[in-house]
């Protein structure tokens, strides 16, 4: 019984990741499907963009920097008012992130950076 069951956990697991391979698109159509929900802010800067998506009661974000391939510092957060930040930080090509909090009705706060470049919203999604 035990074999069977490992077997059929293999074939899943060979399944979801072959469906994973499918959906992947290049280029923005990619970029579009980091976070799940409804696009709510874009927040430009100098060197870059934060994205924010929204959906139900969660908040995701994820900062691409303006021109993408070189390795560069970047971060981004999302702190929901009265917790702590979530933070996706480290030197990458493409973009930091996605990063996810559970907002409910709390403002966020939302914070990105590329190179020397950076943005910070206050409070928002009140």
């Amino acid at each position: 019984m035990g074999a069977l069951r490992r077997r059929v956990a293999l074939g899943m697991a060979v399944l979801t990741a072959s469906g994973l391979f499918a959906l992947a698109a290049p280029g923005t159509a990619q970029a579009a499907s980091v976070c799940p929900g409804r696009e709510v802010a874009t927040l430009p800067f100098s060197t870059g963009t934060v994205h924010v998506f929204r959906r139900g009661d969660y908040v995701c974000a994820y900062t691409a920097p303006r021109t993408a391939g070189t390795k560069r510092p970047m971060s981004v957060s999302v702190q929901a008012r009265g917790n702590r930040p979530v933070v996706d930080k480290g030197r990458y090509t493409h973009r930091a992130g996605p990063v996810t909090v559970h907002a409910g009705h709390r403002c966020v706060r939302v914070k990105g950076a590329v190179g020397g470049g950076s943005v910070s919203s206050g409070w928002i999604l009140c």
